[in-house]
């Protein structure tokens, strides 16, 4: 529900400043790269105050690294869904046919959203969320259930943890 919402306002900033930078004439690529990372920005800072808890076993400069490592890929993706959806038109079409370029970009945008909003849900919850195993077991039927045991050993060996714990040990300057 949180994540839905800091997406969907993301979106909006997203959405809404690239449309203003594209009534401009503005090419849409520039457009789109300007609108990501002013949305992203956004999205960086609700996203750690309400959507993803700390990981106690995991460094700061560790979790803004994968935010935005996670976040430049997502923005590589847009950029090229964007930038396929509008290839095939003359190069002057933001020009000489405003309405079908910004009408095209649009729809890669709309398409470039979808991607990118799967890959970083799946991204941050893998290794940025601190409830991440609790919320697996909870999906589980009542005899499959892990025992707190089990919860703890699967926690230790799980990627997120040993990069978390990583982290912690080589943390520049002791920003933990």
């Amino acid at each position: 529900m949180k994540f839905g919402m800091v997406g969907g306002i993301a979106f909006v900033i997203d959405y809404g400043l690239m449309n203003l930078l594209l009534l401009t004439h503005m090419h849409n690529i520039l457009a789109t790269s300007i609108s990501f990372f002013v949305s992203l920005v956004f999205n960086y800072l609700a996203s750690m105050k309400f959507v993803f808890k700390h990981r106690p076993d995991m460094a700061r400069w560790m979790e803004i690294t994968i935010f935005f490592v996670s976040s430049f890929i997502g923005w590589i993706m847009n950029e090229v869904i964007v930038w396929i959806s509008t290839s095939w038109m003359p190069h002057d079409s933001m020009y000489t046919m405003h309405t079908q370029y910004i009408l095209w970009t649009n729809i890669g945008k709309l398409v470039a959203t979808v991607v990118v909003m799967v890959w970083n849900f799946v991204i941050r919850k893998w290794l940025l969320d601190d409830t991440h195993t609790n919320a697996m077991n909870r999906l589980r039927r009542g005899d499959a259930k892990l025992s707190e045991e089990e919860l703890a050993a699967k926690r230790e060996r799980s990627v997120a943890h040993r990069l978390g714990m990583w982290s912690i040990e080589h943390a520049p300057f002791g920003w933990k």
